[in-house]
């Protein structure tokens, strides 16, 4: 009997969650990972993030995309992580000139 097809597999490395902020790169996405770390002397909470090239295939993610990304080879000199699942996903507009006519809106009124 092969222990291997019993016991469950086990991920290897780091398995982060992270928001996808760039998708410009062919098979890759930029993700920007968030997390708290207490000052030492201060003792108060800051927000630290640092961004992540991922390896996405057929580029199935948009910017905005809640996902998470696991440790793997080095598939090149910057990325080392793959992409998992996509957690949730920023709702898009029906008629991107809806999102221009709201940027012009504050142009519109007026201030006394």
């Amino acid at each position: 009997m092969n222990t291997a097809q019993t016991q469950p597999q086990v991920a290897k490395g780091k398995v982060l969650t992270g928001i996808v902020v760039k998708t410009a790169m062919k098979d890759t996405v930029t993700v920007s990972v968030e997390r708290y770390v207490k000052h030492p002397k201060y003792k108060k909470y800051l927000r630290r993030s640092k961004k992540y090239l991922v390896h996405s295939p057929n580029n199935e993610v948009r910017v905005g995309d809640k996902v998470v990304i696991q440790e793997t080879k080095p598939l090149s000199k910057r990325k080392r992580f793959v992409l998992i699942q996509r957690i949730s996903s920023k709702p898009v507009a029906e008629n991107p000139d809806d999102l221009v006519e709201d940027s012009n809106r504050r142009d519109q009124i007026n201030f006394v």
